[in-house]
């Protein structure tokens, strides 16, 4: 059974919806170029589901200060963080999940290079933007992934994917990451659409 992230949260009462529709992961974004830019605790942070932290190229100190202000159990590099710096975060006690953009082929050269510097990697779709684009790359590609670093598929997952994700075989696939396509304005998330995801992908 495939864990669910449900990334780009903010509003408490959104957040305590999520986790209850099932979540297993939750996402929190601390790029201020984010229209889902988290400035301040919520009222509400997740109990049971674990917490993720969303960063592009801040400073080391800013992640670890961050990772303890909000509890984060993971922290998801989306910039051009280096092996070494993933490295170093991770020596801290903190998971790291290191971002990878998918194009017209895979990034195979540069998983190799990550790979014994965080604990999964997420494939995401190319784009200018750091995330929540609502586009989709190639799944045929993940075939050419053959590394041992667990990995979530992201990248313009929407609600009536659920029936092609549940052909996905990858060995290497242990979760799913959805955002953007499951909003009503950014950041909030449609509760209803997230409840029948979850419920109709694990069952």
């Amino acid at each position: 059974m495939r864990l669910i992230k449900v990334c780009g949260m903010r509003d408490a009462a959104n957040i305590q919806g999520v986790e209850r529709a099932g979540a297993d992961w939750i996402g929190f974004i601390f790029h201020p170029a984010s229209p889902r830019y988290v400035s301040e605790i919520p009222a509400y942070l997740p109990q049971q589901a674990r917490r993720v932290g969303v960063f592009v190229d801040a400073p080391k100190e800013r992640i670890i200060e961050t990772a303890s202000l909000f509890g984060l159990e993971l922290v998801q590099l989306h910039g051009s963080e280096s092996p070494r710096f993933c490295e170093e975060i991770r020596q801290t006690g903190i998971g790291v999940i290191k971002s990878l953009s998918v194009g017209d082929r895979f990034p195979d050269e540069t998983a190799t290079e990550y790979r014994d510097t965080c604990d999964y990697f997420l494939f995401d779709t190319q784009t200018k933007l750091h995330g929540g684009s609502g586009r989709r790359f190639d799944w045929n590609l993940l075939s050419d992934y053959s590394g041992d670093t667990p990995f979530l598929l992201s990248g313009g997952i929407a609600p009536h994917d659920t029936g092609i994700l549940k052909t996905l075989l990858h060995p290497k696939l242990i979760g799913i990451d959805i955002n953007s396509r499951f909003e009503i304005t950014p950041a909030k998330k449609d509760l209803q659409k997230i409840r029948h995801f979850i419920a109709t992908l694990k069952s």
